[in-house]
């Protein structure tokens, strides 16, 4: 089965940076969502900030398996609606993928619940992305470490609630280390944070970070049937009960009113 992916991105850097312009003049999504279809099994198209609910309207969010989220810039600038609409469909079992700056978008730190703050540093240093798990399906096709020559640095503390699977920890030139790949189960939706990804550098044209996003798409693919109720809580009545039951006490509610929200 195809596995429907899409990429969504600011879209801003590369309209008003230059140097931004020159390392991806396709755009960022559109050079991720090429190294997607590199794989037969993924079908790969793209969403903007600019675009009518910013691309994820409803009825394409309930056609999307993997959702591959890039923001640096316009973070405030998403609808909380549109917000709203992504979590409900990662409850529900759509995969989601936070790539670099995404881990301050209002859709990470609302799955988080934490500042998912860090610390950081623009001087194109080297970065070395150290495999924690050689087994683990996001790893695969990755020997021990990826190197990347320049990077923007991410350090500890990061601000988030501890992870299922600790995938990367990198190392930086200047000496600071960072948890680089997180694995997250929210509901019935995998989540996966990829750290390296800075726009100033051709991070996404590597074909090792290539693979593992390829990798990560298959990781966080739920072929189950969507939960769609996942965010309901149903009063079950008395009568409903799998074994017979009699009232004691006093009730709030009458049988089968909604609760408090």
């Amino acid at each position: 089965m195809t596995i429907r992916a899409v990429v969504w991105n600011e879209f801003i850097h590369e309209k008003e940076n230059a140097v931004v312009q020159a390392v991806y003049p396709d755009s960022i999504h559109e050079t991720i969502a090429r190294a997607l279809r590199e794989d037969s099994g993924i079908e790969a198209t793209t969403a903007t900030l600019e675009e009518p609910d910013h691309g994820l309207t409803q009825a394409r969010l309930d056609e999307t398996d993997v959702l591959l989220w890039w923001g640096h810039k316009a973070h405030g600038q998403v609808s909380d609606a549109i917000v709203d609409r992504v979590q409900q469909r990662v409850n529900e079992g759509m995969g989601l993928i936070v790539l670099h700056s995404g881990h301050f978008s209002k859709i990470f730190k609302r799955m988080m619940g934490t500042p998912c703050s860090l610390r950081w540093r623009e001087a194109g240093e080297r970065e070395r992305l150290w495999l924690i798990n050689p087994s683990h399906p996001i790893t695969q096709g990755i020997d021990k470490a990826i190197e990347l020559p320049n990077s923007e640095m991410y350090g500890e503390p990061f601000l988030v609630p501890e992870p299922l699977e600790t995938v990367f920890v990198s190392w930086f030139e200047g000496g600071e280390v960072f948890r680089s790949g997180l694995t997250y189960q929210r509901g019935a939706g995998r989540i996966f944070y990829f750290e390296p990804g800075h726009e100033t550098y051709p991070i996404y044209h590597d074909p090792q970070i290539q693979t593992v996003l390829r990798n990560a798409v298959r990781w966080a693919y739920n072929p189950a049937k969507p939960w769609k109720d996942v965010s309901n809580a149903p009063n079950v009545p008395i009568e409903k009960a799998r074994e017979p039951l009699e009232r004691k006490g006093g009730s709030l509610h009458k049988a089968g009113e909604a609760g408090y929200r």
